[in-house]
């Protein structure tokens, strides 16, 4: 038991240490992502889930309708897991500013808070995750960077009690 406590306070260690990005990181484009742009349409993205040593737990594919109606943004995420389990999310976001964004889906506890700022976004919110065996409670820390016109690439820290469990990485490509 005294062995397994070690190796838990070793690993709380290291993931402390990790880097995480900033809003304010040099960025490596011109590009200026306006999420009421890209998602408004039909975007489909692939993605996984990895725990905090790295293992992949998790596949999945989601097809997104988006509508903007200049003020707010509907998504309808389609998720189908590797594991034949399906989910749907609808988030509605509301810009409040140039730069900043709030927004609520089922299982979101509060208000989802997001801050763009040239060709990123950060989106941070806790919910019920809903997982194989029930539910879920964690914190998103949701980062999304315009790599081309048509595509985003997405990787979310994954936190429960202030702890990184895991994270995803989602790539989204626009359609035309």
């Amino acid at each position: 038991m005294r062995i397994f406590a070690m190796m838990w306070v070793v690993v709380l260690a290291v993931s402390a240490c990790t880097g995480k990005p900033s809003i304010d990181d040099p960025k490596l484009s011109d590009r200026q992502l306006k999420i009421e742009e890209f998602f408004d349409g039909r975007v489909l993205a692939t993605g996984q889930f990895q725990d905090a040593l790295g293992t992949v737990r998790r596949r999945f594919d989601v097809e997104i309708n988006g509508t903007w109606d200049g003020r707010m943004l509907t998504l309808v995420e389609d998720f189908d897991y590797e594991d034949g389990t399906e989910e749907r999310r609808i988030w509605r976001m509301t810009k409040t500013g140039p730069e900043s964004w709030t927004g609520q889906a089922d299982g979101v506890l509060g208000a989802a808070r997001g801050i763009a700022k040239g060709d990123s976004f950060n989106w941070t919110y806790r919910i019920d995750l809903p997982v194989p065996d029930g539910t879920l409670r964690v914190a998103f820390d949701d980062w999304f960077w315009q790599v081309s016109d048509t595509r985003l690439y997405n990787r979310a820290y994954m936190k429960k009690f202030g702890v990184d469990i895991g994270e995803v990485h989602i790539t989204f490509d626009k359609l035309r």
